[in-house]
């Protein structure tokens, strides 16, 4: 724990899994039903690592539930979006359309609640990346919140595929460069590394469109290939301003406008 701690929140949000300073993963209720099988069917729900974060510092007390929240809000659009699906797709559908980018966003979310702890001088809760995957359950497991309107989010922004799914031909990924200048030294070797990453990200994603040639519906490009590496990126350019920042340097403006990628 860092030094100089300020007065502290020390009330227990029960919604994901921090324990006396380490993070705990394990999903409740989760049965044998796989990820990858050939659709969802009838009364199955996502279920995620519960996180539990404690001994918040006061100033970023409200960031941190605001993300807890959102993290609940994921779940119920993940499972809303599994309940509309019910025998849509082919192989591999729930984890390229749902449980992917449903990970991909809580690897941000999760983030940001790290990030929220930095500001405030203080040690992020440790390894919460391994809160971020979920999971298909049967029956009987305790998720048990929807949104009011599901269904919502695929009637626009078709990302430029065809209605037979993504298309090989449709050209490869584009995203913004990412400069960065002036880093503190000691965080170079990090800025690097997220850097290195981001590059990676475009390559899988480039390699997913061509190996997805074909696959998928209206939408498929853009749920299962643009979206999460978007949310990929997020969180990679959230890490090199954390980094930035905890030398005591300003991180470059507009980072998180250098997320969305295109097909060019």
């Amino acid at each position: 724990m860092s030094r100089g701690r300020p007065s502290f929140n020390r009330r227990r949000v029960l919604i994901a899994g921090l324990v006396g300073g380490s993070v705990v993963a394990g999903a409740v209720g989760v049965t044998a039903a796989m990820a990858g099988e050939e659709s969802a069917t009838a009364g199955q729900r996502v279920v995620c690592p519960q996180v539990l974060v404690t001994n918040t510092p006061a100033a970023a007390q409200a960031e941190v539930d605001r993300d807890l929240a959102l993290l609940e809000t994921q779940m119920a659009e993940a499972n809303a979006r599994l309940a509309d699906s019910v025998g849509e797709g082919g192989p591999n559908f729930v984890q390229n359309a749902i449980l992917g980018p449903l990970e991909d966003k809580r690897v941000a979310t999760l983030a940001r609640i790290g990030t929220a702890f930095a500001r405030q001088g203080e040690t992020p809760p440790g390894n919460l990346d391994a809160l971020a995957a979920c999971q298909l359950s049967d029956s009987g497991d305790p998720v048990e919140a929807t949104p009011e309107e599901p269904g919502a989010p695929e009637e626009e922004g078709g990302g430029g595929e065809s209605e037979a799914g993504a298309d090989a031909g449709a050209g490869s990924i584009v995203c913004p460069e990412v400069s960065v200048a002036a880093v503190p030294a000691a965080a170079q070797a990090e800025v690097d590394r997220n850097l290195a990453l981001l590059e990676t990200q475009i390559a899988e994603a480039n390699a997913r469109l061509v190996s997805s040639a074909g696959e998928g519906g209206p939408n498929f490009v853009q749920n299962a290939i643009l979206g999460p590496l978007e949310d990929k990126r997020v969180a990679t350019l959230d890490r090199i301003r954390i980094s930035i920042e905890r030398q005591g340097a300003t991180a470059p403006a507009g980072l998180q406008d250098l997320a969305t990628c295109s097909l060019g």
